[in-house]
């Protein structure tokens, strides 16, 4: 017989409702599975709680094939791109040639407060919407020309970044949090 799921994970649950999110539970675990469609690409997301550290952990995944050629410039700008992060990290799965960005948060509390975990989500799918393009950049980079691809200067680029969502639509952060304030 199957445990009910934590308050933990239900309040994650909840969170997505709030936010219009489908997500469904991944039997036998403390973990819910959505899709959702970015700028760039299809993330596949996984939120798991951990109910005896009052943690949320929020796995966003894209696939990504990295011709031998140019994995080590790829996971270069990996952890490059990780350099610049204050929250979460980006990883490449080789194995299963998935692009990951993982982010992790402790709450003070049982039931998850629905807007850090939505801001965990916008988080993971914005960082991966936007290191997708770059990435793509450097795989159609020709291998001559890899050593003169400046990975400081492309993980500067603006012009391939998402837009931005507009102010008072329902996926804007910005919008609702200047309400709240």
């Amino acid at each position: 017989m199957e445990s009910p799921p934590s308050l933990q994970l239900q309040s994650v649950a909840q969170a997505f409702g709030q936010q219009g999110w489908h997500c469904e539970p991944v039997e036998g675990r403390e973990v819910l599975e959505a899709h959702f469609e970015a700028h760039h690409t299809h993330i596949q997301l996984h939120a798991q709680a951990f109910a005896q550290l009052n943690a949320l952990s929020i796995v966003a995944e894209c696939p990504l094939t990295s011709e031998p050629s140019h994995l080590a410039a790829t996971l270069e700008l990996l952890m490059r791109a990780n350099k610049q992060l204050t929250l979460g990290s980006f990883e490449f799965d080789i194995d299963r040639q998935q692009l990951v960005f993982r982010i992790t948060n402790l709450f003070d509390r049982e039931r998850f407060d629905a807007d850090i975990v939505s801001s965990m989500v916008h988080c993971a799918i914005a960082e991966l919407d936007r290191i997708v393009p770059l990435v793509g950049v450097l795989t159609k980079t020709p291998v001559d020309l890899l050593e003169d691809l400046s990975l400081p200067l492309l993980l500067e680029r603006e012009d391939l970044l998402p837009p931005l969502p507009e102010e008072n639509t329902p996926d804007s952060l910005e919008g609702g949090w200047e309400e709240e304030l």
